[in-house]
């Protein structure tokens, strides 16, 4: 049994469907308890992010960075860091922002970076690019092309509900990787 724990900070909805979408990807494998955690309550489960497998980082990409909220969650895991707790777990990541490009690597960096620091094994996407040749198109897994996490496009002038369904696929995706590279590294 794995428990598979998603950290997120949501500024207008679409981060928040995006970790939706992981959390039903983590659910679509057996043997797993799933929880999703905003940052704006994460004083009361410090114990079920000691307790998990994996998990996984999710913020809005702003200004070419983690949002202020989420980096305020980085920030007060220094006791954590002190402790080790999270050394050996699974660690991913993804953000959303409003370009296609938007400076989203930067934030996956910097949550491969967090996760480094605190001894954590960094899964990567694990798919090829799509949305590359004249035989593509915006409806293919991994359109933005990432290797190192999900990154999902939504237009700042609409809402959640219009975010792009492969992107959706492309993170619940994940989340089943994550989950099932959980499950083979707790047996061993």
């Amino acid at each position: 049994m794995s428990q598979i724990s998603i950290v997120y900070h949501s500024g207008y909805g679409h981060t928040e469907k995006a970790a939706k979408a992981v959390l039903e990807g983590v659910k679509s494998v057996a043997n797993t308890t799933a929880h999703l955690i905003s940052v704006a309550n994460i004083d009361s489960n410090w114990d079920v992010l000691k307790n998990s497998s994996a998990i996984i980082f999710g913020s809005p990409t702003y200004m070419g960075s983690a949002s202020a909220p989420f980096k305020d969650f980085m920030d007060k895991s220094s006791k954590i860091w002190m402790t080790q707790d999270w050394k050996d777990k699974i660690a991913g990541g993804f953000t959303v922002s409003g370009s296609q490009s938007g400076d989203k690597l930067s934030t996956l960096e910097q949550f491969m970076v967090f996760a480094a620091q605190h001894g954590m094994i960094w899964v990567s996407l694990g798919i090829l690019p799509g949305n590359n040749s004249s035989k593509s198109s915006v409806n293919d897994l991994n359109r933005l092309g990432s290797s190192i996490g999900p990154m999902a496009q939504a237009n700042v002038d609409q809402g959640a509900d219009a975010m792009i369904e492969s992107d959706l696929k492309t993170l619940n995706l994940y989340g089943k990787r994550i989950t099932e590279i959980a499950l083979k590294f707790n047996k061993a």
